[in-house]
């Protein structure tokens, strides 16, 4: 008898992040550092195993060797399986062709053997660049009660951002009538999640058929949804209630960290019921001396504060000295803010030096979040202003 999983996860991990500017000059969205300790594909992939999904297969282009390595063999995530587990499934060079992955429903289609090979009921459909906290086997339950063809995730969101989502009009049962991606004038505000699960068979079906047809973007939202919604196939919206955001720009990443803090945060990392786990770093603890101050803030493991730290998040091995203030920031790892520096309203990515400098300027009077690439030096008496984006050393004008 063939062993199975119910149920395998492909995790859509492969985007360039374009509007992250400096932050993924070279590295994959997903593996862009979040909240202090995490990445962004701690999220879905925490999300899986606390769902009882312990088959994933992480799907990756773009600049992929940190994400790779920060993946591994999924040991964090109790994702170290025998049979199962987590998979890096790269673009291959096959007998008949090879090619990048041309779209996201290509990109499952040139995998196809690796869900397969485990014989699924069903197969859940992710993307590696949201932060949220979802119970995925209720989404299956539910899959399941409605004996539907494919059930996406979808939440409401104003409506005045509706164009900017693949939008669902449904039924008062919760079946989809309609599907418009991206649409000049939406009819409703329930927006996809871009998270989908599909009874594999039907799967299977649409997708080699999208492979064979020459006028297809070989996308999940433009083409394979809307064909099989036209050819009458059984179609359910799940609507998710929770935290969810799409980090993939500058000013929404810093939105999702700052809601981090507070003593309600908005979205709570540290709910013992639903943990985010993650690659950690061998750091020791964090250190306040007696010049530091920190107020409202979350600090990684090795950090040593010396300055000032308020309303900010901070990544491992961050030095913060004498004299300097950090606020309204997102800092990430091994970075030095040196004595004498401001940072305020500002995304300051790894290994970057701040001398005596000012980065960004106060949140209530700044035209943008400043925001400063990997291992750049800005030099003493330099002006970054809010809004700029930077990815070489920087010694003022």
């Amino acid at each position: 008898m063939q062993r199975k999983k119910e149920c395998v996860a492909m995790l859509l991990a492969g985007g360039q992040g374009s509007r992250l500017y400096a932050l993924t000059n070279k590295i994959a969205k997903p593996a862009v550092p979040f909240g202090a300790k995490y990445r962004i594909i701690d999220f879905p992939l925490s999300n899986c195993i606390n769902s009882g999904i312990d088959t994933v297969g992480v799907l990756t282009q773009y600049e992929p060797l940190e994400l790779n390595e920060y993946v591994g063999n999924g040991q964090p995530w109790d994702l170290d399986r025998s049979f199962g587990g987590v998979h890096i499934l790269s673009p291959y060079q096959a007998k008949k062709k090879s090619s990048w992955y041309e779209g996201t429903a290509n990109a499952i289609y040139q995998n196809m053997n690796f869900m397969k090979k485990y014989n699924p009921d069903y197969v859940l459909i992710l993307s590696g660049d949201h932060i949220y906290k979802m119970d995925y086997a209720a989404m299956l339950n539910a899959h399941k009660k409605t004996g539907a063809d494919c059930t996406i995730a979808a939440i409401e969101v104003p409506i005045e951002e509706a164009s900017r989502f693949g939008i669902l009009n449904v039924n008062d049962d919760g079946s989809i009538y309609q599907f418009e991606e991206k649409p000049k004038k939406p009819k409703s505000n329930l927006a996809s999640m871009g998270i989908y699960i599909f009874t594999a068979d039907k799967l299977y079906k649409y997708l080699e058929a999208d492979d064979q047809n020459p006028s297809s973007s070989k996308d999940f939202g433009k083409d394979v949804l809307p064909t099989m919604l036209n050819a009458g196939e059984k179609m359910f919206s799940y609507i998710f209630k929770g935290y969810w955001k799409d980090v993939g720009t500058i000013s929404s990443l810093w939105e999702s960290n700052m809601d981090l803090l507070g003593s309600e945060p908005a979205f709570d990392v540290a709910d013992p019921d639903w943990k985010i786990h993650s690659r950690s770093p061998l750091a020791p603890p964090v250190y306040v001396g007696t010049t530091g101050k920190v107020v409202n803030s979350m600090i990684a493991l090795g950090c040593e504060i010396n300055g000032l730290v308020e309303r900010s998040v901070l990544s491992c091995n961050v030095v913060v000295e004498k004299g300097a203030v950090v606020r309204d920031s997102v800092i990430m790892a091994n970075t030095v803010v040196k004595s004498g520096a401001t940072v305020n309203y500002s995304i300051v990515d790894e290994n970057v030096v701040i001398e005596a400098a000012t980065v960004g300027e106060a949140k209530e009077a700044a035209q943008g979040i400043a925001v400063l690439g990997a291992g750049i030096t800005i030099s003493a008496g330099a002006k970054v202003k809010g809004g700029e984006i930077l990815d070489k050393d920087y010694k003022g004008e």
